[in-house]
């Protein structure tokens, strides 16, 4: 979504609704039961040893398919309500049945909206989300959706690392502190690892975010590939934190000709000045980088 420092990340005045199904569900703080050792059988471009990320087309949104090279998959965000189908049959014609890791980035319409039907569609391993609140009818039905199906929520934040075996790390970086003043610097920013390889996701994270894990967690920052921050927004992805990151490809996800602007001129200047190799879902739609995790990449659009 687009920047705007009139919203506040939590509302002073919040449905009851949200307030007891947000207790309820992150009752167990950090932790989402015992992780199943069921493993799915090996799938198109993952497992065996293969790690691909798909960037989803999701128009003015964001939604990435991860396939771990240990046969589990990962969905980070889902796109706004239109595309939980659409990304539920592309997740099904890649052999899964079952969505080992979940990741609300942080609760905003086109990063969330088409979560609910995911998680309809699927067994669900484990869900991480910020402690971050909105009032939206769209915040409430995924709680509810989460709620009903028994599930419950690890809270993503700073330092807390989901899985680290088998050549294979998967951490937070972000969010870094619990009082922000936008939403979009909730988001949770994770780094996956596989031997010499390495991606990291910002989902909405700006500038202030960014300046904290430059402050926290600079020396994990470089990676070889980066989902930009923001849909390309002008307040991520900033010179700084770009030179940290140091990627070889990025991905941004944005609509065709959305009304935001995204991605905005400066920030595709300084992903372009940095001799990044840079991939746009609007103009090319889905995109996904593979590797064997020997620091070599294979991207097809």
């Amino acid at each position: 979504m687009s920047r705007s420092k009139s919203t506040k990340a939590v509302p002073r005045i919040i449905s009851v609704a949200i307030v007891l199904i947000f207790a309820v569900i992150f009752a167990v703080s950090g932790f989402n039961g015992d992780k199943t050792e069921t493993k799915p059988a090996a799938v198109q471009n993952g497992g065996e040893g293969r790690l691909s990320v798909h960037y989803l087309d999701v128009g003015q949104g964001d939604s990435e398919f991860v396939q771990l090279p240990n046969g589990e998959c990962m969905l980070i965000d889902a796109g706004d309500m239109n595309y939980g189908g659409e990304i539920t049959e592309q997740i099904k014609s890649l052999g899964y049945d079952k969505i080992d890791y979940l990741i609300a980035t942080h609760p905003h319409a086109d990063h969330i909206g088409g979560m609910s039907e995911v998680i309809e569609n699927f067994e669900i391993g484990e869900i991480y989300m910020p402690r971050a609140t909105t009032n939206t009818a769209t915040f409430e039905e995924l709680l509810n959706t989460i709620s009903d199906k028994g599930l419950s929520i690890s809270t993503a934040r700073s330092e807390t690392v989901i899985e680290e075996s088998g050549g294979l790390t998967m951490e937070f970086l972000a969010p870094c502190s619990a009082e922000y003043d936008d939403l979009n610097n909730y988001s949770a920013v994770l780094k996956i690892t596989y031997n010499d390889s390495s991606f990291i996701f910002t989902g909405d994270a700006e500038d202030v975010s960014e300046n904290k894990m430059l402050e926290n967690s600079y020396s994990k920052l470089n990676s070889d590939v980066l989902k930009v921050g923001h849909h390309g927004s002008k307040y991520s992805t900033t010179e700084d934190f770009l030179n940290a990151v140091s990627p070889e490809y990025a991905v941004i996800s944005c609509g065709k000709d959305n009304s935001y602007g995204h991605p905005h001129s400066e920030t595709v200047k300084r992903l372009t000045d940095a001799g990044v190799k840079l991939y746009r879902t609007d103009r090319l739609g889905a995109v996904t980088i593979s590797t064997n995790g020997d620091g070599s990449y294979d991207v097809d659009y």
